[in-house]
């Protein structure tokens, strides 16, 4: 079945927001696409993309335009996905008639069959239209108490890449916008097709919605030393492997002493240190799956036992991997002490 895909912008969109994740969408797409005339038929995953706003123009972030918009929709299509994209300065651009019309056709544009989602400041124009009445959701942290005081009766979730409840769905917006984008299109067309828009953009490590907006994936690579995003790189594409620091320092080509000493200076953690965090976050990824004894999950996060695994966890993790296998299946938040070496 076809998915009819609706951004909906406002004037000074923050361009990220927006060409983030319609990009991401367009490319699962395009892929879905090509595996429909490879197969002659009919795509089953197709996407058509739309984006719409209350006038056939406007400005961005960047200061370049935006044109040949769509005007909003009288009706929707059946099972139609709407996203909300955020701007660059809310408090100004949400006061403006078009994005009070936003709020006005937000009231009553979806239908029963609807999935509605927001990109960063987008969830305040959610919650002027009492989307998220009742619901969790989550926006970017500069705006948690923003989006609090606009949608009293929601539960707010603070360090959330994105949250779903039901029909709708709420991210922390900028790069976040492409984790979303990537897990709707898994949910459309399958992991395989995902993976392989990640693949395309390059994403260096597909996030889940429990991950924090401060990912162990992306903490401790605000460097520029080669040798040690080398071993980083390493480390990363295959966390649960026994690495040895000989081993590392071969894909870093310098020695294992001259490693130790880079990452400690350009990271900021040990080597041991660094590889363990990765493994508590594949760790945490596979918690959610309830089918999983904690010894399976130690076993295939690279632990050599779960007695090993749960001392390195209250390492990083607060309380034990059990009440982190239910915080994640509560939509609860895991403490996550990341950083410490």
């Amino acid at each position: 079945m076809s998915l009819s895909v609706w951004f909906v912008v406002t004037p000074n969109v923050l361009l990220l927001d927006y060409a983030g994740p319609a990009e991401a969408l367009r490319m699962a797409a395009e892929l879905a696409g090509d595996e429909g005339r490879a197969g002659n038929g009919e795509p089953t995953s197709a996407m058509v993309l739309h984006t719409c706003a209350p006038v056939a123009q406007l400005s961005t972030s960047l200061g370049v335009g935006l044109g040949g918009l769509e005007a909003l929709p009288g009706r929707l299509p059946p099972q139609s996905l709407l996203i909300v994209t955020g701007n660059a300065c809310e408090a100004e651009d949400y006061a403006r008639p078009e994005a009070l019309a936003v709020v006005d056709w937000l009231r009553c544009a979806p239908r029963p069959d609807t999935r509605v989602a927001s990109i960063c400041s987008g969830a305040l124009l959610l919650a002027a239209a009492g989307l998220l009445d009742g619901r969790r959701c989550t926006t970017h942290h500069t705006l948690i108490g923003a989006l609090q005081a606009a949608a009293p009766s929601a539960k707010v979730e603070e360090n959330r890449l994105f949250v779903e409840d039901g029909p709708v769905l709420t991210s922390a917006g900028i790069t976040t916008g492409i984790d979303l984008a990537l897990y709707l299109s898994e949910r459309h067309a399958g992991a395989e097709l995902a993976a392989r828009v990640a693949r395309r953009l390059v994403v260096y490590q597909r996030r889940s919605g429990n991950d924090p907006q401060l990912s162990p994936w992306l903490a401790h690579r605000n460097h520029l030393h080669p040798a040690v995003h080398r071993a980083q790189d390493a480390i990363a594409q295959d966390p649960a492997r026994s690495w040895s620091l000989a081993e590392l320092a071969g894909r870093a080509h310098v020695s294992g002493r001259h490693l130790t000493r880079l990452f400690a200076e350009h990271a900021g953690i040990s080597v041991v240190g660094y590889q363990q965090q990765l493994r508590i976050a594949r760790a945490r990824e596979l918690l959610a799956d309830r089918q999983l004894s904690v010894e399976r999950v130690a076993e295939l996060a690279g632990f050599s036992s779960a007695r090993d695994f749960r001392r390195v966890w209250q390492r990083y993790e607060s309380g034990a991997p059990s009440a982190g296998r239910a915080a994640i299946a509560g939509g609860g938040k895991i403490i996550a002490r990341v950083g410490e070496a």
